[in-house]
């Protein structure tokens, strides 16, 4: 199947680089999080909130699973790669693509840390959760791209200069 899974740390840009992806590409876009709030009616940070960063993790990874799309870009959660599962879902389904940003690119474009519906482990900081999180998203990348300091448009590119052809 011709998909094409974006992972990588909230604000690194999945959503919004998917999006044009997708249309550079020819491929449809869904975005895993507004999956979970549509199926749910409620906001992440809601359910994060509420019920607590473990069962938000066994939902999101009910979604996850559920995905069986063909010729998408799909923009996963940042915490995504917490689920070897879906991981493996995916791998089969498509080539998982992981967008890096260092660090202080991410402090520097999430602001919005405590409404975003970023899930943080035991009260832990992003930046903990940064360095939790890397070794996942290079295990389970088919691809890397460095984002740090790039445009949209210029991480893109590099996308679409990775990809295999043809990915269909």
């Amino acid at each position: 199947m011709g998909n094409i899974i974006l992972i990588g740390m909230p604000g690194a840009g999945k959503s919004t680089l998917g999006v044009l992806l997708a249309k550079a590409m020819g491929k449809f876009f869904i975005d895993t999080d507004i999956i979970i709030q549509q199926k749910t009616k409620r906001l992440l940070q809601d359910i994060i909130d509420n019920d607590g960063t473990d069962a938000f993790l066994k939902l999101e990874e009910e979604i996850l699973l559920s995905v069986n799309e063909d010729n998408t870009v799909i923009a996963t959660g940042g915490s995504a790669v917490y689920s070897e599962k879906a991981m493996e879902h995916f791998r089969k389904n498509g080539k998982i693509v992981y967008l890096h940003v260092d660090f202080s690119g991410i402090e520097k474009r999430v602001t919005n840390i405590t409404t975003r519906g970023i899930v943080l482990k035991n009260g832990k900081s992003l930046a903990d959760a940064f360095e939790e999180r890397k070794p996942l998203y290079d295990r389970y990348a088919d691809i890397v791209i460095d984002c740090t300091g790039c445009s949209i448009e210029d991480s893109v590119r590099k996308i679409t200069e990775k990809m295999p052809e043809p990915l269909n």
